[in-house]
């Protein structure tokens, strides 16, 4: 293993065991360990086993995961807790009466992001993926944005020393998950794609052969923010899940009276991965068709 990883593994469990005490104050079951399937927490449980601190890793089941990932996670990770949504996509975009866009992103909200409420949480975010990632910290407070922080002993402090943040012990909250504080903190921040990759094949870990197949990135297919090629891919790849949770729904929607501006279910799933705005989307098809 290159000497800069070594060193930067070195630190991630510094980092780590730094923040055990307040993970161990803010639950006793340890750290809660945000694992998806991916390379990035692939790397972030590996150094979580590594540091010896106490954890349970738990993945936020969507029912939008491919098969390729649920096989991998299920044959290699035993030991992380399957945690199932109350309700499916196909039943969260009804109930929402939309199909999720980049500006209403409800579906992370609703089937990951309750995870881990009264626990200090680790998550695989790296400043490399994006330059949003970039932006944030190593150790963050939901619902504290673009604010530093610092654990000493098992106090969370502002970066610049002013002070303890809360108290966990007192009724003083910053930001609650249905009561619950969540303190998020990313031990592989500042690590590069590179830096994932080298400690996985230099480890000989097993990883997704969806990583093999030409993606980037493994989360929920046809996800609003992935980019129309992946989306392509992804059709081509995983029909059945388009046909079965979105089509299925955008037809239970029309059905009542949604998206009556499209022709069919399908002609809306169309517009809905092609990242465009509906009013663009139609007006390009009718242009098509002036000239077929």
């Amino acid at each position: 293993m290159k000497q800069n990883l070594f060193n930067k593994e070195k630190e991630a469990i510094k980092f780590i065991k730094k923040a055990e005490s307040l993970a161990m104050r803010m639950s006793d079951k340890g750290f809660h360990v945000a694992f998806s399937g991916g390379k990035d927490s692939q790397v972030l449980l590996a150094l979580m086993e590594l540091s010896g601190c106490k954890y349970h890793a738990e993945m936020q089941v969507t029912s939008v995961d491919s098969p390729n990932l649920m096989r991998f996670v299920r044959a290699n990770y035993p030991q992380v807790k399957l945690n199932l949504p109350k309700k499916n996509m196909r039943q969260l975009i009804i109930q929402k009466k939309l199909l999720p866009t980049r500006q209403a992103r409800y579906c992370c909200a609703t089937l990951k992001e309750q995870a881990g409420a009264g626990s200090c949480t680790c998550v695989g975010v790296r400043a490399a993926e994006s330059s949003k990632r970039a932006n944030r910290k190593t150790i963050e407070v939901i619902g504290q944005k673009g604010v530093g922080f610092d654990i000493i002993g098992n106090e969370l402090v502002y970066e610049n020393g002013g002070g303890m943040l809360f108290d966990l012990d007192s009724d003083t909250k910053v930001y609650c998950i249905k009561g619950k504080d969540k303190v998020v903190i990313s031990p592989i921040f500042h690590w590069s794609d590179t830096d994932v990759w080298d400690f996985i094949k230099g480890n000989n870990m097993p990883y997704c052969d969806l990583y093999d197949m030409g993606f980037h990135r493994i989360g929920c297919l046809f996800c609003p923010l992935a980019s129309v090629k992946e989306k392509r891919r992804e059709l081509e790849m995983f029909p059945l899940v388009a046909e079965r949770v979105y089509i299925r729904a955008i037809r239970e929607l029309m059905e009542k009276g949604h998206y009556d501006n499209f022709k069919s279910p399908e002609q809306c799933f169309e517009w809905w991965i092609s990242n465009e705005s509906a009013s663009l989307w139609l007006s390009k098809q009718c242009t098509k068709s002036l000239f077929d």
